[in-house]
This record gives C-alpha cells, sequence and structure tokens, in this order.
C-alpha cells in the first residue's frame, strides 16, 4: 500500500481514528484515560497534526474501538509512512504554516484544477518570476529567505513529471498582461509556460479578458482530486484549497466543493481551447518586444 508522505498519512490516520472513536461511542474522556494523554493531543491526531502517538497507542485505541484486525494493520502501515520526514520540511521555515497540509495533499493527487486570476501558478512560474512574486508580497525579507522559497517553488514543479498527475490551469487573460517583474522577466515566464503547455499531462486554458467576469467573481482556487485506494476509507474526497494573503481554507463539505466544480465548468467553456490559449501567450511575447 503506498501510503504517501507523513502529512497525508497523518491526516488519513487522524481521519479514520476520529471514525472509529465516533461510531464506537466511545468518550474522550475514556480515550484521554485509556492513553494518558490530554484532550489537545487526541485533537492534534485526530486533526492530523504532529503527535508522539506510536504503534502501542493505534494498537490500543482499535482495541478500544473494536475495529477489525484489518484496519489496525493498514493504519500501523499508515503510521510507518507517517514517521517520515516529507521532502519539504528540509525547508523548514521557507513553508508557510498553512502549506504544508496543502503539499501534502498535492503531492498525493491525481488531479489539480487551479483557477488564476492575477498570477501565474506556482507550478509554472519561472525562478525569476517567482523571485519577483515573493519580493513584491514581502519586502523586508532576506535574500536568503526568498532564495530558500525559490528553491522551494522548483523542487515542488517536478511533480509535473508524474505520468499519473494531470494538471488543467484555467488563467484570466490579465494574469497573462501583469508584467511581474519587468517586461523581460514576463516574455520568459509566458515563453516557458507556452513550452510547458506541450506536456502531457499539462492543459493551459486563457479566459479572454471580454469574458472574464466569472472569474473575477469565483477568485483563484484549487480543487484536488485523489486516486481510488483498494483500501476504501483511504480514498480520500475532493478538496478545495483556497488561499489568502496570510491564511488558507480548506473546503470538503461535497455542497461546497460542488460549486467550485461547477464554476470550474462555466470558467472552462468561456475559455479558449489549449491551442488557441497558447497562440495567445505566444502573441502577449511577441508585444512585449523583449
Amino acid at each position: 500500500m503506498e501510503t504517501g508522505d507523513s502529512t497525508f498519512a497523518r491526516r488519513q490516520i487522524g481521519k479514520q481514528l476520529r471514525y472509529l472513536r465516533e461510531t464506537s461511542g466511545v468518550s474522550v474522556d475514556v480515550v484521554k484515560k485509556a492513553l494518558g494523554v490530554s484532550t489537545q493531543t487526541i485533537w492534534r491526531m485526530e486533526t492530523g497534526q504532529p503527535t508522539k502517538i506510536g504503534r502501542l497507542h493505534i494498537k490500543e485505541l482499535c482495541r478500544l474501538y473494536g475495529a477489525p484486525e484489518s484496519t489496525t494493520l493498514v493504519l500501523l502501515e499508515l503510521l510507518e509512512g507517517a514517521s517520515r520526514k516529507s521532502w519539504w520540511h528540509a525547508y523548514g521555515d521557507a513553508v508557510p504554516r498553512h502549506f504544508d497540509l496543502y503539499l501534502g495533499l498535492e503531492s498525493a493527487a491525481s488531479k489539480l484544477v487551479t483557477h488564476q486570476p492575477s498570477l501565474l501558478p506556482g507550478l509554472v512560474q519561472t525562478e525569476e518570476y517567482r523571485r519577483a512574486v515573493i519580493w513584491t508580497a514581502n519586502p523586508g525579507m532576506t535574500t536568503l529567505e526568498v532564495e530558500r522559497r525559490v528553491e522551494l517553488a522548483t523542487r515542488r514543479q517536478s511533480r509535473l513529471n508524474d505520468a499519473d498527475f494531470e494538471v488543467e490551469i484555467l488563467l484570466n487573460e490579465a494574469a497573462l498582461r501583469h508584467q511581474v517583474g519587468g517586461a523581460s522577466v514576463m516574455a520568459n515566464q509566458l515563453r516557458h509556460l507556452a513550452g510547458m503547455s506541450d506536456l502531457p499531462c499539462l492543459a493551459v486554458r486563457v479566459l479572454p479578458l471580454a469574458k472574464c467576469q466569472i472569474g473575477l467573481e469565483v477568485g483563484r482556487f484549487n480543487i484536488l482530486e485523489f486516486p481510488e485506494s483498494r483500501t476504501p476509507w483511504l480514498t480520500e474526497p475532493p478538496i478545495v484549497y483556497l488561499e489568502g494573503y496570510a491564511t488558507a481554507q480548506y473546503l470538503e463539505r461535497p455542497s461546497e466543493v460542488d460549486l467550485y466544480k461547477s464554476a470550474a465548468v462555466a470558467i472552462r467553456k468561456a475559455s479558449l481551447d489549449v491551442s488557441a490559449s497558447k497562440d495567445m501567450i505566444n502573441e502577449i511575447v511577441e508585444e512585449l518586444r523583449v
């Protein structure tokens, strides 16, 4: 069984343990006494936060909840994955706290649909473009801190080499015309984007300015979908990620996810097809004359 990265594995463990506790009718107080831990530790465990919960704790919880042996074995295997550090943990403070979970979800996803009304998404940014975005948003950041974030973004882009990862980028035309870092940086970024649009796993569609109203109303969002698992309860339902300037929000309710899926359908319908989108990108490069 593929357990994925530590962040995603912790999330799966926590969701299942909470489900087992709630369906068994065992109270939090009983769990606290059985494990000798605090309410805070139980909350952290069930929400996928780092804890010192080990194999003996998992076995005791499964016994307490009356879980079948097969579930216990899967949880113990997930625990092994949760003990391994994800690659981005090496970047420490370069990863905002709210972005750690997103990186874990993205690493496990089989499909990503992202809508960007003003900036290009990190998965297709050049180092120069990314550097300019970071400096603009964080003028007081040191050069070392900026370069660590640029390196993180570059490392993240290796996900596009995965044949099992499908990405659709829905871009407002304005995102192509904002000269982030100046005309030269932007021209190089757009050439890079045009080249990447040939990747078999990547589809880039541009929403013309004349039709951008729906995109502006919805704002930027990411929809993540996940592969089916042979163990049904390990299959993660779709999630919508909404990122703000300093915080982020994760939507998991089917009704909320469906709203964003419908928005993506409407934006896709109003956008240029992949071929015409690439033509527009190249035309804007010519307009920049650099």
